[in-house]
């Protein structure tokens, strides 16, 4: 969803149900203000149209009858519908469950790192374990790629070698993997 990506945090279905939540509040007031100006425009629409008919003038010269604003009332009120329908929809959509893994901050993800012993790991090895290590566990292996100047070759044979060593765990997305510390 396009507002996960604007608000990566932890607590995202916080953030999207008090913004939904926000909305809706917003949009019921609107539609108060909007009750209370349409009354009020048609009550003084009455007295003129009483006005008119009083001094036996022509109604279709009555300015009450050459209005527009009838119109932008109903495509204010369409608009606050609009509004609400969001609203509701950001209040009852549910994040899919494994979307938070990779939102973790890195303190939470670095008490939960399978112990590793450094030592027995090469430089290529340990430069991709930090770089995963410092993005809070997880990556996607194309920043590993971005970020080390290595070739995707290289990079693919470095974690092929720390899949099988049980350091990492591979996961499809899309067109890339994304890298998970185990």
């Amino acid at each position: 969803m396009f507002i996960n990506r604007l608000l990566p945090d932890k607590n995202m279905n916080i953030n999207l149900r008090s913004l939904g939540m926000l909305l809706i509040a917003f949009s019921i007031i609107l539609m108060f203000l909007l009750t209370f100006i349409k009354v009020d425009n048609d009550k003084k629409s009455i007295v003129l149209c009483q006005k008119f008919e009083k001094e036996n003038l022509d109604m279709n010269s009555c300015p009450a009858h050459k209005s527009n604003f009838s119109w932008l009332i109903i495509v204010a009120y369409g608009l606050v519908f609009v509004m609400m329908v969001v609203g509701l929809y950001i209040v009852m959509v549910k994040e899919k469950p494994g979307a938070t893994k990779a939102m973790e901050t890195s303190e939470q993800a670095k008490e939960e790192f399978a112990p590793v012993d450094i030592s027995k790991m090469d430089e290529e090895e340990k430069t991709i374990y930090e770089i995963i290590k410092n993005k809070g566990g997880s990556a996607y292996q194309t920043d590993l790629i971005r970020e080390t100047s290595f070739s995707k070759v290289k990079v693919t044979r470095i974690l092929d070698k720390m899949e099988l060593k049980k350091i990492i765990e591979r996961k499809r997305r899309g067109m890339t993997n994304l890298v998970v510390l185990k």
